[in-house]
């Protein structure tokens, strides 16, 4: 692999998505709260498959959704997540492999099935996840090659993976295998029940050496357990070299160092479903890093993305994002 170079190495849970539009009163007939990713086991997953409308199918994943994003944009983009050797594992391995992200995870040959998360999108555009993990738990330290973190200028890992040991084991040691290599190690928070179940955990990991954090407003109040944004911006200051926080129609701060750069979001936008706003954000502005913009322009990148995913249901994009960059942008 002599030469090989990527932008970004993104780990995370490999999920197929299965996305349908609900009520409210849908949620709260089964007990789920809006905007929250819930953990449900295979009994749990048939049951609400059972119950949901018309679905549509679409590969996801949080950290798969960035990489997808990332190779949109024209950047070199490769993924690291687990799937069965079943139907929607197939289906998974080729739609990212289809947007030019390199994937070469070897499949389970056993155990769990391909791992799908049931999206539920109600008519606010707000969308409430119901994951069953199946496969994505079998992930693990052996499934990290050092050389293909030691050739990405990022390696960026979604905190939904704190969830199963062997993914929180795999990201320990892709994280000091790309610091060996002077080489950027970045994590989302991605959800604030996830903050919730591993605060303490998350602290200690980004404190001790994450470079480049991405949150929302609520995720960040939640790490450091305040109602004041301006407390918790403050916290994380001079904790990480890049913090990106995203704050829905209020647009996103970038912070770095003593540097806080405002960027506006896109208000023409039609917002469809929000699934993957945080996901693609995050894309756009990896992308810029890495490709040389400025802080700035990289965050206008970033919103761009964003925009382009919540303009359609699904969480990958629909159109060419660097034809769009380039229409819009220059």
């Amino acid at each position: 692999m002599s030469g090989l170079r990527f932008d970004t190495t993104c780990i995370g849970n490999a999920i197929v998505d299965v996305i349908t539009k609900v009520e409210d009163s849908f949620l709260e007939t089964e007990g789920l709260v809006k905007n929250s990713m819930n953990l449900i086991d295979e009994a749990r997953a048939e049951d609400l498959y059972a119950k949901m409308g018309t679905a549509v199918e679409i590969s996801g994943g949080s950290a798969g959704n960035t990489a997808a994003g990332v190779a949109s944009l024209g950047g070199a983009s490769n993924y690291i997540g687990k799937v069965r050797n079943d139907q929607l594992g197939a289906i998974f391995a080729h739609d990212i492999r289809a947007t030019g992200v390199t994937f070469d995870t070897a499949m389970s040959e056993n155990g769990a099935a391909t791992a799908r998360s049931f999206i539920l999108v109600t008519p606010d555009a707000h969308r409430t996840m119901n994951t069953y993990l199946g496969a994505c738990v079998e992930l693990g330290p052996d499934d990290i090659d050092p050389e293909m973190i030691a050739a990405s200028e990022v390696t960026y890992m979604e905190g939904y993976l704190w969830d199963p040991e062997g993914g929180k084991a795999a990201f320990r040691k892709a994280a000091r295998i790309a610091h060996e290599a002077d080489k950027r190690v970045s994590l989302t928070l991605s959800d604030s029940f996830c903050v919730d179940r591993y605060r303490e955990e998350f602290i200690d990991f980004i404190h001790g050496g994450v470079d480049i954090l991405f949150a929302n407003e609520d995720e960040l109040k939640s790490l450091y357990q305040t109602d004041s944004f301006e407390d918790a911006v403050q916290s994380i200051r001079d904790k990480v070299e890049i913090a990106c926080v995203t704050r829905s129609e209020k647009g996103s701060l970038i912070l770095n160092g003593d540097i806080l750069v405002e960027v506006p979001a896109d208000l023409s936008v039609d917002v469809v479903d929000t699934t993957g706003a945080g996901d693609l954000y995050a894309s756009g502005f990896l992308y810029g890093f890495t490709n040389g913009f400025s802080l700035a322009d990289s965050g206008r990148i970033a919103s761009l993305a964003a925009g382009e995913i919540i303009s359609h249901v699904g969480a990958r994009p629909e159109q060419n994002l660097k034809k769009l960059l380039e229409s819009r942008l220059g």
